[in-house]
Order: C-alpha cells, then structure tokens, then sequence
C-alpha cells in the first residue's frame, strides 16, 4: 500500500504503440492537467517502450510537466508483466495521488494487475473525473479533494460516483473519447526524467514470434458527419439504407449496440456505453431509440437530428431536430433529396 500523498502528482500512462502515441493517452494528458491544476501539483506521464524517446515532447504539449521515460528493447512490445513492472516500480518510488488509464484493451489489462500489485483501488470505464470534498457519512469526517470517479453502472441505468479515501494512489480507467482532446501548445516546457527499470526474461512470459497488425476500417471518433441505425430498422437487409444516407451525406456510418446484436453490422461500428464515444459536427440518429448507453457515446455530438416513429423515444430529449416517422420510409425521401440537389456552382444558367 502506497502512503496518502496529498503533494503527489497527477500520473497519466502514455500507451503507444510502435512509437505512436494512443488517443486516449493525449485526452487523458488535458484532463490530468485540470485535475492537477485544481489541486497545486504537477501532471505527470508515464512512457514505456523502445526507441520512443520523441514522445516525450509531445506529451508536454499536451499538458504534462514531467515525462517518465523507462526505454528497454525488452519493452518495443506491449506485455502486462514487463509494463506493469515498470509502472509498480515507479509508482513506489514517486508516490503519485492520481494515476490514469485509457479503457482501452492494453489499459483494462494493465491497471488492474498495477493496482492489485500496490493495494489500490480503481475505478472501470470511467466517463468523468471531478475534484470535490468528500464527507464519509459513517464516521462525518470531510476528506479535502479527492478524485470522484463517475461511471455508468447497472447497465447504464444509474451512474455512480466512487471515491477511494485512503488506499492511494487512486486510480482508474477512462473510455476513449469521452475527454475532450485540448489543442497543443508547443511552447509548454516540461522534463523528461529517464528511469532505469530492469527488464529480464522472466518479466517476459510469452515470446513473440510473428506479429500481424491489421488497420482500423472505421474511424467514428475522426467522422464529422455520422449516421447511426438501431435496431428499429428491421433487419440487415434493411440497414443497407443506413449506408444509402450516409454515402449522400459524405458520413460515417454507426450503430447502436442493438443493431450490432441482431447482426446488422459489426462492432466496429457501434456507439455507446460498450462502443465508440463520438463527438461529431452531425449526428443522425435512425430508429435508435436513445436508451441512456447509448447516449452515453453521443449526446455531446454538435447537431443531432432524430428519426423515430415513436414520438415519445428518449433520444428526442438530446436531439437538436427530430422526425417523427418510420425509418425504414423517411430516409429513402432523404437520400433522394440528397442525391438531386444541385452541385455547388452549377446553378448558373447557359447563355
């Protein structure tokens, strides 16, 4: 168990992969920063690999004070012994009060085995970190600025708040997206501190042999413009519409999770509590009903415009434009609209 450090910095581990800095690991970097600036102390970045010294300036510009560099070749690969090791290691010696993970599928490996190594708790799958006076109801004693850690529980019909008073560091996951990412600052001064952590062959308990990797087909976080079917189109056949408006549109196509469930589309897909968080410029939502999971992945989202047939489903509480009607009967009538309207600068009539 780590001792309650009250000056201890805000940690952030800084996942990458081949020398290429995670997403989530940058929005976490702005988070930290405001978490960090509310309670006095400095935010911190944990980095782990080989050959990845470059990142280091990066994460300074996204708001880290003091970047933790572990370099090993026995590290250029993800492996939960040998990086867990690094940052057990790290956090004994430093004593952080906070320290941050992406829910990703490295991180929701990683903070576990991290935390049950040095008697932590940690939160799951968080979608907010606030910084707040916490009284203990049994004993009325008020602890001064501890993180709260909120997350949908139940299925997402309740959201939880966490706190953890003495078994520090405190720490938890966080879903990707659900932070915003803040812009860099190039001019931000920071250190990078190297640390020697030895790395052996025991600390490697599976051997590499071949290494496939296979490249992300869809990009929703990156979409400005993404149309979303549920499971109210019908079936698969169905949601071939889905694509029809967003091949008119120029958006990315979503789903929600039961529309993945019914087999309509894959998980790549899917937006919500258990997919994708997006935040784009437009959202349109068809024959989703709007149940809170999966608002909890879109909701923040510009421009939402709504296709229901019930006048009554909830994602008409978050929308910004709502039609009611049948899905499967509005969208041809947008997609032909669409499609026949006139191109820019072809209005003019020959002379």
């Amino acid at each position: 168990m780590i001792p309650v450090n009250r000056q201890g910095e805000v940690w952030v581990f800084a996942e990458q992969e081949g020398g290429v800095l995670n997403d989530v690991a940058l929005e976490l970097c702005g988070k930290a920063r405001e978490l960090a600036d509310e309670l006095g102390v400095r935010v911190g970045a944990v980095l782990a690999g080989h050959e990845v010294d470059g990142l280091a300036r990066r994460l300074i510009a996204y708001g880290v004070d003091r970047v933790y560099l572990t370099d090993h070749p026995r590290l250029a690969h993800f492996q939960t012994n040998s990086y867990a090791k690094v940052l057990i290691e790290l956090i004994k010696k430093h004593a952080p009060q906070i320290v941050l993970f992406g829910a990703t599928h490295v991180g929701r490996d990683l903070a576990p085995r991290v935390a049950s190594s040095v008697r932590a708790g940690m939160t799951a799958d968080c979608t907010d970190l606030q910084i707040k006076d916490v009284t203990d109801p049994k004993t009325k004693q008020t602890h001064e600025k501890l993180l709260l850690q909120i997350r949908p529980a139940f299925g997402g019909n309740i959201v939880a708040t966490i706190v953890n008073y003495d078994w520090w560091p405190q720490m938890a996951t966080v879903r990707e997206g659900v932070m915003p990412m803040r812009d860099p600052d190039s001019s931000r001064t920071g250190e990078t501190i190297r640390e020697e952590v030895e790395i052996t062959a025991a600390d490697l308990p599976l051997k590499l042999i071949e290494r496939h990797v296979e490249p992300r087909k869809v990009n929703l976080k990156g979409a400005r413009v993404i149309v979303a079917g549920g499971g109210g189109i019908g079936n698969k056949e169905n949601f071939r519409l889905i694509h029809d408006l967003a091949g008119a549109i120029g958006g990315a196509v979503g789903a929600s999770r039961a529309a993945v469930d019914g087999g309509f589309i894959g998980k790549e897909h899917q937006i919500g509590q258990t997919g994708t968080t997006v935040r784009p410029a437009l959202y349109i939502a068809c024959a989703i009903s709007g149940q809170v999971q999966h608002r909890a992945g879109m909701e923040e989202s510009a421009k939402i415009i709504a296709i229901n047939k019930d006048r009554d489903a909830p994602i008409y509480s978050v929308a910004n434009y709502g039609i009611v009607g049948d899905a499967n009967k509005v969208i041809p009538i947008m997609v032909k609209a669409l499609r026949e309207r006139p191109a820019a600068g072809n209005d003019e009539q020959p002379s």
